[in-house]
């Protein structure tokens, strides 16, 4: 590897997921020392331990992003183990695939505590950690949501159009401290989030990529011809944090193999 990102500190959240996991292990790759936080422990224990065993630098975290408290624990551990943190990656989120008629007011305030709420949190948590480094990146996770929201999920549509206004007014607020904020939004990624039945992500056969057509129909929307895997997603979230994304601020990027288009 190439020590991209050599002397840096991350947090990653969800980052006992499929598309957090491989932020983590890809940012340890390249030199980072990294605070796996997850509402999961021992999914967030797993992939740190995974990291210490190929030679980086890790701890596990756990977090549930809506909870201020435990942000400022997540920060302190964080510092306390490596120094101040210079990256964040917000990835947590959840989703209810139901139409507007059948979404309640339950799923509606469970997808924007976690995915806007807990970003904004973290973005509040990090940011005197950044001051202390001297500067940082916040990496927000979007989805194809933030550029073409579509008649499912109402709760998430406006999640991930919500995230953009966030990343803007971050990275408005915070450049001239030397702190950037940007949006990936990925499209179709194999994970357990559209693949498996999870409570922050429930799938049946009529919504899950195991049933083959939904599958197929995910696929047909990508004209480049292959669903995204994680480590595409992680690879965009490098390079925006790394030297080389240094002049991106509140801008998207689209990791989605042409599904936008």
């Amino acid at each position: 590897m190439t020590d991209r990102l050599k002397g840096k500190v991350a947090i990653v959240t969800g980052g006992g997921g499929g598309m957090g996991g491989a932020q983590a292990r890809r940012f340890a790759e390249e030199g980072s020392s990294i605070c796996v936080a997850d509402v999961n422990l021992s999914a967030a224990e797993s992939v740190a331990q995974m990291i210490v065993q190929n030679g980086g630098h890790a701890v596990a975290c756990e977090l549930d992003v809506r909870d201020s408290t435990a942000w400022a624990g997540a920060v302190q551990m964080t510092e306390d183990s490596f120094g101040p943190v210079t990256t964040l990656c917000n990835n947590a989120g959840a989703n209810f695939r139901v139409s507007f008629d059948d979404q309640t007011e339950e799923q509606w305030h469970t997808i924007i505590e976690i995915g806007l709420t807990g970003a904004f949190l973290g973005i509040k948590a990090v940011v005197q950690s950044m001051r202390k480094a001297g500067g940082g990146v916040i990496l927000n996770m979007g989805s194809l949501a933030s550029i073409r929201p579509g008649g499912g999920s109402p709760g998430y549509a406006a999640q991930k159009m919500g995230m953009v206004g966030l990343t803007r007014a971050a990275a408005a607020s915070y450049s001239k401290e030397n702190i950037r904020c940007v949006i990936i939004s990925p499209g179709h990624v194999d994970t357990p989030f559209i693949r498996g039945d999870n409570s922050h992500s429930p799938n049946s056969w009529a919504t899950s990529i195991d049933n083959p057509d939904n599958y197929e129909r995910r696929l047909a929307g990508t004209p480049l011809g292959r669903l995204q895997v994680p480590d595409d997603i992680a690879n965009a979230f490098l390079f925006a944090a790394s030297d080389e994304g240094s002049m991106i601020t509140g801008s998207m990027i689209t990791v989605d193999g042409g599904s936008a288009l």
